[in-house]
């Protein structure tokens, strides 16, 4: 061990593209840190080559682009996550060179991004840690147990803000930024439902960082949620849309879901309704699939209405009926589940409301009303919930705690 103090090398990984290194601009660094990780984005003016050193004592990452410079007024960022500072030259051998030193040693994953409708090209590092992004969710919120019974569970509520990180969402006219909007939207419905006796929430990300769609439902499921709900900010190039609108996941998004899950059973760790399809035969895990799906839709419609009567009551409602769309985030099969477009950010009078926090307020206290209908209409059995609506549990239940929004 104290030979490998010395060493300065620690692990040599190479992304190369084909074709010619051609002059390619740096124009942005940019850093995003969340519970699992960092990630580091640069924004290209075209492909490039890159390679990434990682060295030790003290831990710190080289990463060489090809036949690179800084563009002109583009600057380093501060450090965030794991990364204390960046440090940015030019070698005489023309590449540029971008060292990250680090707050402890991290194995990077890297990856060139290809261009689409919002960015170029871009220059990606991942600094994960190797965490299970499945089990490391988000920190679990303290349960009230000051009138729980040992037999008794919170009713647990996934809130998932839209994008995030290097994805802003759509954004307003007046440059507000959907993830920014959704995320305290998020929050004050957390915090609702946490001051509801008897419900907890728990948010799929809880910062300005990027969680993939697919890990926002393993989350849910990692916290074992009653309910996952979704929150965005639409769009659309008529700016004189508005309304809110509330989508479940389609049929035919649900027959293409329960494909993929079949075909990959054997290698899942994913349980529908509790109950494993890797041991199950393909006619038997089909029937389990299924009736694990139509129970699900069938709850995400009710929760859905609910929450959309609530919403008609504080503002506009665009599309008056609960909307079936193909979602990624609503495939869960086994999770009721919703997608709540609270504005049309492409509105200007919707983005002025959506940045006021009183507004934002008032949409939360919406959606946990109508969440709290769906819940005491038929509360899970075992829920404390449940206990108060048999007339065994505390008073308190009726109504939930005053949040201050």
């Amino acid at each position: 061990m104290g030979f490998l103090r010395f060493v300065l090398a620690a692990l040599l990984v190479a992304a190369v593209t084909a074709g010619p290194v051609r002059a390619v601009e740096v124009r942005a660094v940019r850093l995003w840190a969340s519970p699992e990780g960092t990630r580091v984005v640069l924004d290209l003016s075209g492909n490039a080559r890159h390679s990434v050193l990682v060295l030790q004592n003290p831990d710190r990452i080289v990463l060489d682009v090809a036949g690179a410079r800084l563009a002109p007024g583009a600057h380093t960022p501060a450090g965030i996550g794991v990364v204390k500072q960046v440090r940015v030259a030019r070698r005489s051998s023309g590449e540029l060179r971008i060292v990250l030193d680090l707050s402890r040693a991290i194995r990077p994953k890297s990856f060139l991004a290809t261009p689409n409708e919002r960015y170029g090209y871009r220059l990606v590092l991942d600094l994960g840690g190797g965490a299970n992004l499945a089990q490391a969710a988000m920190p679990e919120t303290p349960v009230k147990a000051e009138h729980a019974r040992p037999d008794a569970r919170d009713l647990i509520i996934a809130i998932d803000a839209g994008h995030g990180g290097d994805d802003p969402g759509a954004i307003g006219k007046y440059g507000t930024r959907e993830k920014d909007v959704v995320l305290a939207i998020a929050r004050a419905l957390a915090e609702r439902i946490d001051a509801d006796p008897g419900m907890r929430a728990v948010l799929t990300r809880d910062g300005d960082y990027f969680v993939p769609l697919r890990d926002r439902m393993r989350r849910a499921r990692a916290q074992q949620a009653d309910l996952f709900v979704s929150i965005h900010a639409d769009s659309i190039s008529d700016r004189s849309v508005d309304g809110s609108s509330v989508y479940i996941l389609s049929q035919r998004g649900a027959t293409t879901e329960a494909a993929r899950w079949l075909a990959e059973r054997e290698n899942a760790s994913d349980l529908i309704g509790g109950v494993s399809l890797e041991d199950k035969g393909d006619m038997l895990a089909s029937v389990l699939l299924d009736l694990s799906q139509n129970a699900s839709l069938s709850a995400s419609h009710t929760a859905a209405e609910q929450v959309l009567h609530q919403l008609n009551l504080v503002g506009e409602v665009r599309k008056p009926l609960v909307q079936q769309a193909g979602f990624m985030v609503l495939k869960s099969p086994d999770i009721p589940s919703m997608l709540i477009e609270t504005a049309y950010i492409s509105n200007p009078a919707e983005e002025q409301r959506l940045r006021a926090a009183g507004h934002q307020a008032k949409l939360a206290a919406a959606i946990h009303q109508g969440l709290r209908a769906y819940f005491y209409a038929d509360p899970p059995a075992g829920s404390r919930i449940a206990q108060r609506a048999a007339g065994s549990s505390s008073p308190e239940l009726a109504a939930p705690r005053d949040s201050g929004g």
